[in-house]
């Protein structure tokens, strides 16, 4: 039987200013709350009594809509998985443009790197559309995967993934055309927030031209050009701040580089 461990502690109830207030959660787990860490990858395969352990240690965090959640290069101290609302990874790049690096959304976990001792966030984490977090300090959560082998290895297994994207990014920007570095963002965006609609797949989250842009390491004009570009040939549908996949095989046949795919070859 895995040890017990005291949760919490007065070093938890600290708070940047800027990342909002953070409040203990409370004795009463909310079943929704189970689920949500229940289906997140940094809890997969732990039980429920595990869950409602690991809610118990949380403590709340609410950001206002476009405030740092915790900025780039300083000391991580807490690990996050978002509740509601969403959060924005960006870096700054040598030229001072900002590059988004991924959004994370209700379910998933941010700043993994945490449960190592000495670790810095690698990037900005902005809040958007006033975004609810359950945080864990990096004592709490070491506590909780020494007690729990299953989160550890999970950790582990998340801390990877991050890496292996990040190095999928540089390939990306390295060697492929930007058509086709626009093509796999929105092929990942789809994976993430996709939602069946009439007529195609909705990337289920605002998404702006510009967020694009900074997604992919260009420009505003060329993804606004390249986006009219497949509007026309029916491949994609968007208006402001919101792009629909009408031909999914045909996004990934640009990601790809293939030959394009006939429109009457596909299923609505």
């Amino acid at each position: 039987m895995a040890a017990k461990h005291k949760c919490g502690g007065e070093s938890d109830l600290a708070a940047d200013g800027r990342c909002g207030t953070i409040v203990a959660v409370g004795p009463s787990v909310d079943v929704r709350l189970l689920d949500l860490l229940g289906d997140s990858k940094l809890f997969q395969g732990a039980d429920r009594a595990v869950l409602a352990e690991a809610i118990a240690c949380a403590r709340e965090q609410r950001a206002a809509v476009e405030g740092a959640v915790f900025r780039e290069g300083e000391p991580a101290e807490w690990l996050c998985i978002v509740v509601t609302g969403r959060l924005k990874l960006t870096q700054v790049g040598s030229d001072g443009a900002e590059v988004i690096l991924r959004f994370v959304g209700p379910g998933e976990a941010t700043a993994a790197l945490t449960v190592f001792d000495g670790a810095v966030y690698p990037a900005t984490a902005w809040a958007e559309g006033g975004s609810r977090m359950l945080v864990w300090s990096r004592e709490t959560m070491q506590a909780l995967l020494r007690a729990h082998p299953v989160l550890a290895l999970n950790a582990l297994r998340l801390v990877s993934e991050r890496l292996r994207e990040v190095q999928e990014r540089f390939r990306e920007l390295a060697s492929e055309r930007v058509a086709q570095r626009i093509a796999r963002a929105l092929l990942r965006l789809v994976r993430q927030a996709g939602r069946k609609v009439e007529g195609g797949v909705l990337i289920d989250m605002p998404l702006s031209r510009r967020d694009l842009a900074a997604m992919t390491g260009t420009t505003l004009f060329t993804v606004s050009r390249v986006l009219s570009e497949w509007e026309s040939q029916g491949i994609i549908e968007s208006g402001r701040e919101r792009v629909v996949i009408k031909r999914p095989h045909g996004l990934v046949a640009l990601a790809e580089d293939l030959p394009p795919s006939r429109p009457n070859a596909e299923r609505p």
